[in-house]
């Protein structure tokens, strides 16, 4: 039973502070620093990362990209180089991106890897365009070192086999799929540098607003 000291501690919490609660699954994850003290990412903090990095903008800024680049080149042609056509690969590649961040998050919780970005801001330019491209292909584990990010290759490999079954005829080939896997990694690395250097921006832009 509680001492009264605690009783009266936790009316006091709760009255003056107001309940504890966990955050929405719908809230994003604070961006992280390198240099920061490390704590593992928990299950339900993975789970958050999943609802919202496939909903966030640092993957719309990816799947962008890599829509745009398929348009340009008419990659398949069965979309055609249009609008419409940006639009049916950018669908498409949310697809990929849900399926894969949902097998990254399942297998980064078996394997104890960290599917979050870490941030350098107080490093160079040159140092923090390198750490965007090493955090594409690594992953941190529980005791805070970087290693190959095994469930992120697991992901982006599986993921575009597995949508072979709804893509059109034309790319629904293994040699499509390994070719798709190459620019997987570089959707990931295009949404690590939007979380690198977006706030940056947004802080100056905002700046100059004012």
């Amino acid at each position: 039973m509680a001492s009264h000291s605690n009783r009266h501690f936790l009316r006091y919490e709760y009255c003056c502070i107001g309940p504890i609660h966990s955050p929405s699954l719908l809230t994003p994850l604070k961006s992280e620093t390198l240099e920061a003290p490390y704590v593992l990412i928990t299950p339900r903090q993975g789970l958050r990362w999943f609802i919202t990095n496939t909903t966030g903008p640092a993957y719309l800024a990816g799947g962008v990209f890599l829509a745009a680049f398929g348009t340009a080149l008419d990659r398949p042609n069965e979309y055609g180089p249009h609008w419409e056509g940006f639009a049916d690969r950018y669908g498409m590649r949310k697809s990929v991106v849900v399926t894969g961040d949902a097998i990254e998050a399942s297998a980064g919780l078996i394997l104890r890897e960290d599917p979050r970005y870490f941030r350098v801001p107080d490093r160079p330019f040159d140092a923090r365009v390198k750490n965007v491209v090493q955090l594409t292909f690594t992953a941190r584990s529980e005791d805070g070192s970087f290693g190959p990010a095994y469930a992120r290759s697991t992901a982006i490999v599986g993921s575009n086999f597995l949508s072979n079954t709804w893509r059109v005829h034309g790319e629904a080939n293994a040699q499509d799929a390994l070719l798709r896997k190459s620019e997987g990694f570089a959707g990931r690395m295009a949404a690590n540098a939007f979380e690198e250097f977006w706030p940056d921006v947004k802080k100056r832009v905002f700046h100059l607003r004012n």
